[in-house]
């Protein structure tokens, strides 16, 4: 008979592990929260852990992210005050908070797990923190942080967890302008996927070679990828189910096909409510727009998406592309006005209007 405290530790340790990643099972997760708050609320199992699980367990009630995280600032274990920081900069960021605040979570955390010398800590701080940098258009600061982030997960042996980050690295060196590194950091990331059997690690090479494809120009090579992604993948997480539709949306030729997609890729993303995601998924909806020579609904668009991600997100070129074409037709002050708009403006409202047109 297994005891409620080794129970607890069981419950809490899968809850930090169901919920991460980039294609965590929300539904999956929200059962082990459940379960592990409902532990929580017994005398006699007080844990640093299980401390961990009441932020979350609110979150799932509709509390606030972010005043759901607080209170685990004051938790007495200094890995969970570290990870409670952590959580509430990847919060800030997942709703679209623009400011410095978000960096600022994730860099003290970065210390405080450095402090304490734990290796999961640091490698999620260091992906976090190198997403954000990509996201604000420093490629370089982004390439070191995923540089550490990637022998710190070698030496701890989780190979499968750095195959993302090797990826990653291929990514930024295309926007870079690096095109030499490219192939060099995506066979590293192959290499590295060829040591493991985890569905997800395997996918990312895929989608990781599909965007590459398809900004180079290969569109043949950008489906067969996504394809192997997909098929990988099978019953995908919400982020991934949007990232494929929104793939899809971009490389197909036939209009109806491409409306289809958006669709799906912003209703999905709409439900996750992740909102980096969901910026991703408007921008996918501008290009439609342009598609249909509406470069007002698409500078309208991409403010949309701005606002929701709280900035333009400059490690996208597809933004940049349509921000470059809307501009060209509309003029600076033009373009300036409909994002505004599109800004001030319902984003449901937007997108049903690109999609029926």
């Amino acid at each position: 008979m297994v005891d409620d405290r080794s129970r607890a530790a069981v419950y809490s340790l899968v809850v930090m592990f169901a919920g991460s990643g980039r294609a965590s099972d929300e539904r999956h997760a929200a059962d082990w929260i459940h379960k592990a708050y409902e532990l929580s609320l017994r005398d006699g199992l007080d844990s640093p852990l299980l401390g961990l699980v009441v932020p979350l367990e609110r979150m799932l009630q509709g509390v606030d992210p972010v005043r759901a995280w607080e209170p685990a600032l004051d938790n007495e274990d200094p890995w969970a005050r570290a990870l409670a920081r952590l959580q509430l900069g990847k919060m800030r960021v997942m709703l679209g908070h623009g400011g410095r605040d978000a960096d600022e979570y994730l860099e003290q955390a970065l210390a405080e797990f450095r402090a304490l010398g734990e290796r999961f800590g640091i490698s999620f701080a260091l992906t976090e923190l190198a997403d954000r940098l990509a996201t604000r258009g420093d490629f370089a600061a982004a390439s070191e942080y995923y540089e550490q982030a990637i022998a710190v997960l070698t030496e701890a042996g989780a190979v499968e967890d750095a195959i993302r980050m090797q990826a990653g690295q291929a990514r930024l060196y295309w926007l870079r302008g690096d095109q030499d590194a490219v192939g060099p950091a995506m066979a590293e990331a192959e290499r590295l996927a060829e040591r493991v059997t985890w569905p997800e690690a395997l996918a990312e090479v895929a989608l990781a070679k599909t965007e590459l494809a398809r900004w180079g120009g290969d569109a043949e090579e950008a489906r067969r990828q996504l394809d192997l992604a997909m098929v990988t993948l099978g019953d995908q997480a919400a982020n991934l189910r949007s990232l494929t539709h929104h793939q899809l949306g971009y490389l197909t030729d036939d209009l109806g096909e491409a409306r289809a997609h958006r669709a799906a890729a912003y209703r999905v993303a709409t439900e996750a409510g992740y909102g980096p995601v969901l910026a991703q998924a408007l921008v996918g909806v501008a290009d439609l727009a342009l598609r249909n020579d509406q470069h007002e609904q698409a500078a309208r668009l991409l403010g949309a998406s701005n606002v929701v991600r709280g900035l333009p997100d400059r490690s996208d070129p597809d933004l940049a592309r349509i921000e470059a074409a809307a501009r060209s037709r509309l003029g600076d002050a033009g373009f300036a006005e409909a994002a505004r708009e599109g800004a001030e403006a319902s984003r449901d409202e937007l997108v049903a209007v690109t999609l029926a047109s």
